[in-house]
């Protein structure tokens, strides 16, 4: 029995446009740099969710650290840390 290409066809090429368009966006981002100040920033965050606000200004800080056991002797750790600030100001048009 014959393979039928048309949806053969139809798939590889749906593949193809996506992997095209992963290779240019990373073809295009631009490569990051480490921060230490940052790095050293939330490393001093203590574990779970902080907010403080100000006028203004709302700031928030989380963290979470857990450790993840597989089986015998395996294990992996998970240390998730974010700062984030929004600021809200009304301007003159």
């Amino acid at each position: 029995m014959p393979l039928p290409l048309a949806p053969v066809a139809a798939v590889a090429l749906s593949y193809g446009t996506l992997a095209f368009a992963t290779w240019a966006a990373t073809r295009r981002i631009e490569r990051g740099r480490r921060d230490q100040w940052a790095e050293d920033a939330l490393d001093r965050l203590d574990e779970g969710l902080t907010l403080r606000r100000e006028p203004e200004q709302l700031n928030a800080t989380g963290r979470l650290k857990r450790v993840f056991r597989l089986g015998n002797g395996g294990a992996w750790e998970l240390d998730a840390s974010a700062i984030a600030r929004v600021t809200l100001r009304k301007v003159d048009p």
